[in-house]
Formats: structure tokens, sequence, C-alpha cells
């Protein structure tokens, strides 16, 4: 009889345990019937975003909900959402309690930082508006470039009340970009360096954070932006956040973003290798790259996740004119479109200068993305620029249902011959103007041979080629 009641006992745990990994049907969630794109609410959902900063949580609440509402007019559904607290703008508020002397608790919350953040979620659960966090951002914890940030954080010794120097192994300065990797504030974990003395502070401001958003069901996790961190460090909190989770009952998805602009080198394979790990990839820094290459990249590392497709997000769509990159208004729409063409489940445009954050460039191309998914669901279609011929480099970009639908994309006018071989009768191509966001004209196409087709206009088009009811 106790070996029977041991075995029940067990079983209950087991079937516990198994439900707790298991998403409840309307939250967010890889898409069963085509893993490369997200689900919500029982439906496949396309994710289009921008907004004018990484942080949205810390801005007052006028200016949030202006942005949030400006987006979901657009047609957009998702923001990035770093817990930075660096003070760039003078509203950023750290999420520590500061004493009458100057110093922080790191043992006390600063109920305004998690006030914000609770206002954000929020918000944006109103609007159906995914929300992507990145939980450490690098460029927080250094003194680079004169910011000084490290300076006055309150993670550093000199403004905190609870270790030292010497206890916490923290240097009085950072002034080397955050990519060369030297701040210990990324090594603390038991498979690093072990450093109790600052992780246990660390685990409380994760379980704060999710004390937040696990009431939530329309929030992914990404470990870092743009990391060189080793990789027991994204591992480790990867795992302590679906813990926390489990303990909860409660299914999330979290991936990491490294920073290494070349989507073929080994250290992207530690996210792209371990699907048990990460449940979505995020390849931003492919946006780092033009024309051809940017689209061979993404697709190279489509063609490596095939064997167990995940979700593909770019959160940072870089390209602006007059950014330190040297990249342009017309980088930042080209990169958005051909990774809407290639298969990308989420596609952000990154913030200014950077980025076209939530302009009108940027609000024309969320209009005219979701104009062509009106007429042609994505995530039916696939790449297929080898249905092109006549092409030259970055000339278009094709992706196809083949004898069903067609979405192609011109950045600059041209002409360029479709193989709609496979096409029975009629199409039909809905031409839209991509600077504008609204329809262009209606052209009938034959089916059934090469067809030349070129756009109504020079600039960036898109056409939704679908056959004729």
């Amino acid at each position: 009889m106790r070996f029977l009641f041991f075995l029940f006992c067990f079983l209950i745990v087991l079937v516990t345990s198994s439900a707790a990994a298991v998403a409840p049907k309307h939250a967010l969630q890889p898409w069963a019937e085509n893993p490369w794109y997200w689900n919500y609410h029982g439906e496949a959902l396309l994710l289009l975003g921008g907004s004018d900063d990484d942080n949205l949580f810390q801005w007052p609440e006028k200016e949030l909900l202006m942005q949030l509402d400006r987006l979901a007019a657009a047609g957009g559904n998702i923001i990035r959402n770093t817990m930075s607290d660096r003070k760039d703008k003078g509203h950023e508020v750290y999420p520590f309690k500061q004493l009458k002397d100057g110093k922080y608790d790191l043992n006390e919350w600063n109920e305004e930082y998690w006030t914000r953040f609770e206002r954000m979620l929020r918000e944006t659960a109103k609007r159906h508006i995914i929300v992507q966090i990145e939980v450490w951002d690098r460029f927080d914890y250094t003194d680079t470039g004169g910011s000084d940030r490290w300076q006055i954080h309150p993670y550093n010794p000199q403004n905190n009340i609870n270790y030292t120097y010497e206890q916490s192994g923290f240097a009085r300065r950072y002034p080397d970009h955050p990519g060369a990797n030297k701040q210990p504030f990324f090594f603390t974990t038991p498979k690093q360096r072990n450093n109790r003395e600052v992780l246990t502070y660390q685990q409380r401001f994760v379980e704060k954070m999710l004390d937040h958003t696990l009431r939530y069901d329309h929030v992914l996790y990404c470990i870092d932006n743009e990391t060189n961190g080793e990789e027991e460090w994204g591992r480790y909190w990867v795992q302590f956040i679906k813990e926390q989770a489990t303990k909860l009952e409660s299914k999330v998805y979290v991936t990491e973003m490294w920073d290494d602009w070349n989507l073929t080198a080994e250290r992207h394979k530690r996210t792209f290798d371990h699907p048990e790990l990460y449940d979505f990839v995020d390849v931003s820094q492919n946006n780092h790259n033009k024309g051809q290459k940017h689209w061979d990249n993404f697709l190279h590392v489509r063609e490596y996740l095939s064997k167990k497709p995940r979700p593909m997000n770019t959160t940072k769509t870089y390209g602006a004119d007059g950014n330190k990159f040297g990249h342009t208004d017309q980088d930042g729409i080209e990169r958005f479109w051909r990774h809407l063409l290639a298969g990308a489940a989420s596609i952000r445009f990154h913030r200014p200068v950077s980025g076209l954050g939530l302009s009108d460039k940027a609000v024309a191309s969320i209009r005219a993305a979701r104009k062509l998914e009106s007429k042609i669901p994505l995530w039916l279609m696939k790449p297929a620029n080898e249905l092109l011929s006549d092409r030259e480099s970055n000339e278009a970009y094709l992706s196809a249902h083949a004898g069903i639908a067609y979405a192609l994309y011109f950045p600059a006018g041209g002409n360029v011959r479709v193989d709609f071989s496979d096409a029975r009768g009629s199409l039909v191509a809905h031409w839209i103007d991509i600077s504008s966001g609204e329809w262009g004209p209606v052209q009938n196409v034959s089916g059934g041979e090469n067809t030349l087709l070129a756009p109504p206009g020079q600039g960036n088009w898109a056409a939704a080629i679908t056959i004729r009811e």
C-alpha cells in the first residue's frame, strides 16, 4: 500500500509539472501549424512594430500612451522594452530605493520604477501589443564615451550601502566599450565567477520583474541587448526565468541576442543549437548588413533551423539618415521589407537615431505591410527568389505559395520576370505604395508563364498577387 501511495503522489507531481510546461491556448506562443510564426489568442500573429525608445516604460504616462496609440493605429503590435535605467533623457529612474544620504539600498525598491513598468504592461495588454523584454543592457553599466553611467549607478559600490568594491569585485570605472566584456556584472553566475554577493541582488531584480510580467500573457523575454558575453551567463538566466515561471505554472519563451553581425558565426549557434533552452531566435544584428547579403544571411539561419523551426524575431531594424553607422532611411525600409518576405515572425523599427522608430516612414511601412497581409497570409508563404529572373542584385524580392499567391517587393523601381507557371488562370496584382502606406493600381496578370512585372513608380513598392476570384 505504501508503494502505491508513493506511486500515486509521483504521478500527481508528474502531471502537475507537465501541465506547468504547457502554455494556455490563448497565450502568446509559437504557432503549432507553422512554428516560424507566433500564435496569440488562437490566431496566427505577424508582429510588426516601431517605437521611439527602447525602454518606453520609463516614459511619462501621457507620452507612453500617445506612442502606444500611434503604434496601434498604424497596425503595429510589438514593442521592445529593455529594463534599462540609464539616465539618458532625464526622466528615467532606478529600481532601487534612494536613501536620504543619496545612497541606494539594493534590498529596497523604488516603487515608481515598478509602477511605470506595470503601467506599460497593462496598457500594452489593452491594445494587444506584444512586449519583448531585454532583461540586461550592457550599456547601463559602463562609462564608455564619457557617459559615466557606472559612476552614478546603484550597483556601483560607492552608491549603495550593501557591499564594498572588495566584496563585489567591481572596479571604480569601466571606460571601455561594453563589447570588450570587462564588466564583472556579467560574470556572477555559478559556472562563471560565482559572485554570490552581486548575484543575490540580480536574482531579486529578475524575480521582481517576473512578479509583474507573469500575470500577463503577451510578454517575450530576451536575456541581453547585443551581448558578447560568455555562454554560461545567458544559459543561467534562461534557466532561472523558466524555473520561476514553472513555480507559477506558467510557460515563457526566452532567447538571447548576440552582437555578432555575421549570422554564420559560431557564437550564434549557442542559441540556434539549443531549442530546449531558447524558444525563439533574435537576429537583429543582421540589420547591420545591406542588400542581397542581408537577405541571404537571414535565409541561411532559416535553413539552419529548418529541422526544428522557431520564430525568428528582429526587434531592432537599423537604418535612418544621419546615424553613426552610415545607414539611411532607405536601408531601414529595405531591411524591414526583406525580413517580412523572408519569413521573420517579428520586425520592429529601432529607435532614432539608429532607426526610423515610429516616424511617418515607419508608420507607412507598417500600414503597407498590413495591407499586404490583408490579401496574403504571409505565414502561408515561403521565400521564393528562385522564381525571379532577369533580376539584378537587390532589385526585387519574392515570397510565394506557388500557384496560389505571391508577395513581391521592389526597393527602387526596376523590372523582373516572375515564374507563374504553377498558377492556372488569371491573377491580379494589388500594388501598395510603401512610401504612403496606401493602395496603388490594380493590375491583371496572366498565370502559367514567366511574366515581366514592374512597379507603378520608383521607390519602394510591394504587390500582393493572387488568383482572380
